[in-house]
């Protein structure tokens, strides 16, 4: 998709011989820079070089005005319906309490509900570290509790004092 500030039109042309497509698409032929302005002018149209890389470059009869108003329109409606997706993070504890743990699922079950994915951390102080598999637990229970709204993208791994974990919410296709 070429973005239409690139576009050369009419007197912005600089190549001196251009193959010419007419305004309903038909191949007028090659024609002189001059001649092919004025073939557009004829129509009240612009003169848009469409592919400038070709032997002859080729330029198309249209109306500049409109067909830019289409591609903005086109990008507009692109942008509109892409989703951007977001990372949010839920900080555990290797010794995490129920009622704790029980808070942190919720609001780790409200992201994922409302579409972003999850960072599940687990930071080791001190001797802690030792122990990883009960951090590796905590992590695990936390992935299999929320198995019906999402899916591990990456399963739990150690970053340095920290284990992580990543999970994406389901798509229902």
């Amino acid at each position: 998709m070429t973005i239409a500030k690139d576009m050369m039109v009419n007197d912005g042309i600089r190549a001196r011989e251009i193959r010419v497509i007419g305004s309903n698409g038909e191949q007028i032929g090659v024609k002189t820079k001059v001649d092919a302005i004025r073939l557009a002018e004829a129509e009240n149209l612009d003169l848009v070089l469409v592919s400038p890389n070709a032997n002859p470059p080729v330029a198309r009869i249209m109306d500049y005005g409109k067909y830019r108003f289409e591609q903005q329109k086109r990008e507009r409606e692109v942008r509109k319906n892409q989703k951007v997706v977001n990372i949010k993070e839920v900080r555990l504890s290797p010794s995490i309490d129920e009622n704790d743990f029980q808070t942190k699922l919720r609001s780790a079950r409200k992201f994922l509900e409302n579409g972003d994915k999850l960072k599940a951390s687990i930071r080791f102080r001190g001797r802690a570290i030792t122990h990883k598999e009960i951090g590796q637990k905590v992590l695990d229970r936390l992935a299999s509790e929320l198995s019906d709204i999402s899916s591990i993208e990456t399963h739990p791994r150690m970053d340095g004092r920290s284990m992580f974990l990543m999970l994406a919410p389901k798509t229902d296709k």
